[in-house]
């Protein structure tokens, strides 16, 4: 694992590849933690490492709360507009420094997340004007409905979408993650979804599961 600076003022840690990338998997936090909390899936994703693995942090910090977020949170599954539109909007420019800077391009790139981190993965996966990712993997989250934001689904065809989510989830119910494989599957999108007996984490199964569909998202190069 190697540390880096910042990059459009987002501080971020990254996991190279072993020979010349793949592709590029980049991970998003939950709430209240940093880069540094799933960045430890990288080998468990990427076990051969054919993937340059960026894990980035949150912008804000909340007096009285522990780590770093992306937005604020009146309500689950309806972030903050003001918040969630600052986070985007950095958190695209990092995605297109990150792609310059690596030379793989979106075609090639996994946006991940879990929980909060999972809404901001959908969030640059499907928003109009951004270009579209091989793939979006969502664990335990939610397709935010936020005021003046939608999601932009019609160009979004073939846009493949792993989702993972526990039935017993205080925090994020699960019919969150069940309404995000109707819209995205109803859309036309490709959608890979799994439950599991559990709360709000990320079940180890799943994690293998995922490894399977990130080589499939994100195959060898020829």
């Amino acid at each position: 694992m190697s540390a880096r600076g910042e990059e459009s003022a987002l501080a971020y840690r990254e996991r190279e590849a072993r020979a010349v990338p793949d592709g590029l998997l980049v991970l998003h936090h939950g709430r209240g933690t940093d880069e540094l909390d799933l960045l430890g899936l990288a080998d468990a994703l990427d076990p051969r490492g054919r993937l340059h693995v960026v894990s980035v942090r949150a912008p804000l910090q909340l007096a009285g709360s522990p780590g770093y977020h992306w937005y604020l949170v009146p309500r689950v599954g309806h972030p903050d507009p003001d918040t969630f539109e600052s986070a985007r909007t950095r958190l695209a420019r990092f995605h297109d420094e990150l792609w310059l800077r690596t030379g793989i391009g979106p075609e090639r790139t996994v946006l991940a997340g879990f929980s909060m981190g999972a809404a901001m993965s959908y969030a640059l996966s499907l928003s109009a004007g951004r270009p579209a990712p091989a793939g979006t993997l969502a664990f335990s989250g939610f397709l935010p409905t936020v005021t003046g934001w939608r999601a932009e689904l019609a160009s979004r065809q073939g846009l493949g979408v792993f989702i993972a989510h526990g039935r017993r989830d205080p925090v994020i119910d699960v019919a969150f993650a069940r309404e995000a494989e109707q819209v995205l599957r109803e859309s036309g999108l490709e959608v890979e979804y799994h439950e599991f007996e559990g709360g709000h984490q990320i079940d180890p199964a799943h994690v293998e599961l995922a490894h399977a569909w990130l080589a499939r998202r994100v195959p060898a190069n020829e």
